[in-house]
């Protein structure tokens, strides 16, 4: 099917054009139907008329969100007509033929408001139509022209897009696994990863020095309005670098990428707190640096928070990380670290970056030698033989010449969340979980069948 996209009509008067797409609003006033199209790319108005009796009779049969194919000639509208508020508006279609290719039920919700006053269970049972939906559909599409200007600043910089595996080992990352059990190897699992974190810096011992990923991230943790299950983040890790110059090169992509977008930065180079200032000033890490004047005119106020505890006690009174077993201690602290000494006094190299109140992105320069990254988790009371069992892995490759690294993710959610001032993760998702954690248009989670159970050696217990 050749077609033109609805949006390049403005600059074909005169010429026939092919469109298809849906039956956006249709207005009959009884000589005259008025019919708006709508595809990806916009909304045209067609006019049909009582002389063209078969077209006119056939454009009297369609109704909302039905799919037709048009062929028609591109004509000026008359100056009293023009509609200033959509693209094409100086222009209209004259149509030639018309094809109905699918009809379609009356919707079970409208999709022409902003959609927030309609129940979250229905909109996500019939995603696809929500999506149809102008604000899901220019939020989806902002998310994607992130994502391609974030490829082509770190393509221009000379890093290598790289996949890591999503069936992995269990890793702490502070929230619980996703598990699968493994058919061959009975009695054991695979990790859906929490992040890519373990194999990107097994990449720079492998001498690839930048490395980024688009990395599909899941983690069974309590649902917010800000978390999901599953997330997607921009992956970065670099060697041969220290805090200040990664943290250059990441502001300088976030900077090219948002104002690129058309987003106005409030302060360059980004302020940049200690945690403990943040938290003497602000009274947390995630501070909102707008005045209520930025904040109506959809300013964004980003900010480098650093310097941050290494541990704390959990509650049963352990220590564990604050952020990132796999951080590099501040060089200053590194000698405690690695005698178990002065452990609330040990700062840690992660950074975080924050805009408006979220956080948008963290990362550390990382341990590289392998006695640094035993002894976190000695502190973290692991046995030498859990610590061997589990991350054994990494302390024999870093054995090998590892070379100093450093990394960051962005949650692109998050991010978008800031960009287009959404309230929920979801609403910058194309097919987010539900607040209960169920999978929207599908029936997920659910469960399987007794072949399945029998193949995967699983009994289920009630």
């Amino acid at each position: 099917m050749t077609r033109t996209n609805i949006s390049e009509t403005k600059d074909l008067v005169g010429k026939e054009v092919d469109l298809a797409g849906w039956i956006n609003v249709r207005r009959d006033h009884g000589k005259i139907i008025f019919i708006d199209l709508r595809d990806r790319s916009g909304i045209v108005q067609m006019v049909f008329v009582p002389s063209n009796k078969e077209l006119y009779d056939k454009a009297s049969q369609l109704r909302a969100e039905w799919v037709v194919r048009v062929r028609g000639r591109v004509k000026q509208r008359p100056d009293r007509m023009v509609n200033p508020d959509i693209e094409t508006g100086k222009v209209e279609i004259e149509p030639l033929g018309l094809e109905i290719l699918n009809e379609s039920l009356a919707l079970p919700f409208p999709i022409d408001s902003d959609g927030h006053d309609i129940d979250e269970e229905i909109r996500l049972k019939h995603r696809y139509l929500d999506l149809r939906r102008p604000r899901l559909a220019k939020n989806i599409k902002l998310r994607s022209e992130l994502v391609d200007r974030v490829r082509q600043f770190l393509f221009n910089k000379g890093f290598l897009e790289i996949e890591t595996p999503i069936l992995s080992a269990p890793t702490p990352e502070g929230s619980r696994d996703f598990v699968v059990p493994s058919r061959l190897n009975p009695g054991k699992f695979f990790a859906l990863p929490q992040s890519p974190q373990q194999y990107k810096q097994l990449l720079m011992v492998g001498g690839f020095e930048k490395y980024f990923q688009i990395a599909r991230c899941l983690r069974d943790e309590d649902l917010r309005a800000d978390r999901g299950f599953e997330h997607t983040q921009v992956d970065i890790e670099m060697s041969f670098v220290d805090q200040k110059s990664f943290v250059a090169l990441d502001e300088e992509m976030i900077t090219t990428v948002v104002e690129g977008m058309g987003y106005k930065i409030k302060q360059k180079p980004f302020p940049v707190f200690t945690y403990q200032e943040a938290m003497d000033r602000f009274g947390a890490d995630k501070l909102d640096l707008r005045t209520e004047e930025d904040k109506k005119n959809g300013v964004l106020a980003f900010a480098w928070v650093k310097d941050f505890p290494f541990f704390e006690k959990d509650e049963e009174g352990n220590w564990t990380f604050t952020h990132n077993p796999f951080s590099h201690a501040k060089p200053e602290h590194v000698p405690w670290l690695l005698k178990g000494e002065h452990i609330e006094k040990i700062l840690t190299t992660q950074y975080d970056m924050v805009c408006n109140g979220f956080e948008v992105g963290g990362g550390s320069i990382r341990a590289h030698k392998p006695e640094m990254l035993k002894a976190v988790f000695k502190i973290m009371g692991y046995e030498d033989s859990q610590i061997e069992e589990q991350f054994g892995h990494m302390l024999e490759a870093f054995k090998y010449g590892a070379p100093p690294h450093g990394g960051i993710a962005h949650g692109i959610e998050r991010l978008m969340m800031t960009l287009l001032g959404e309230e929920y993760l979801r609403e910058t998702q194309a097919f987010p979980q539900t607040s209960s954690g169920r999978t929207s248009v599908m029936n997920a989670p659910g469960e399987l069948s007794k072949k399945q159970l029998k193949e995967l050696h699983l009994k289920i217990e009630k």
